[in-house]
């Protein structure tokens, strides 16, 4: 079974002309966004409403295949204080479950106040409730994965071999 592995190697092992997908793990849902091939920018893709982790698997890894996604960033809902509570440890549970189905390279992105900036972003954009109900993941999946992508251009990594 691959290991998680930190955002540095995941950018380091992502194959030429792959994408990036973000993901924004929720109770119910799991938003997701893609990058592009020269993962210089994320989109919002899909929200999946939460059935069986099977039935998730499924969907998911479907969406990989047919986006060709080398690698997969996850949002790590860390508190404020800087600890893990239940819902990372979920989120860490979550990623070895589909290590454990698929071959696959991830990394785990503090999405610390993701949700909450999508959130206002789209108050602002005067989007009523039931609109930023159905954007609000896929949106704060984009936010995480293009928080990643930021992060690696202001290191100087390359992003595309």
């Amino acid at each position: 079974m691959m290991p998680l592995l930190d955002p540095e190697q995941l950018v380091m092992v992502l194959p030429l002309g792959q994408r990036l997908m973000g993901i924004d793990l929720g109770t119910k849902t799991i938003g997701l966004a893609l990058s592009d091939t020269t993962l210089s920018v994320a989109s919002p893709l899909e929200t999946i409403r939460r059935t069986r982790f099977t039935a998730d698997c499924e969907r998911l890894f479907h969406l990989m295949d047919e986006h060709r996604v080398g690698g997969l960033v996850l949002g790590l809902p860390i508190n404020m204080d800087g600890t893990e509570g239940p819902r990372a440890q979920a989120t860490r549970a979550f990623a070895r479950n589909l290590l454990e189905r698929r071959e696959l390279a991830i990394t785990l992105w503090d999405e610390r106040l993701s949700t909450a900036a999508v959130t206002r972003t789209m108050i602002d954009a005067d989007l009523s409730r039931g609109r930023r109900a159905e954007l609000v993941d896929k949106l704060a999946a984009a936010y995480i994965l293009e928080g990643l992508l930021d992060w690696a251009r202001r290191a100087g990594l390359t992003l595309v071999a």
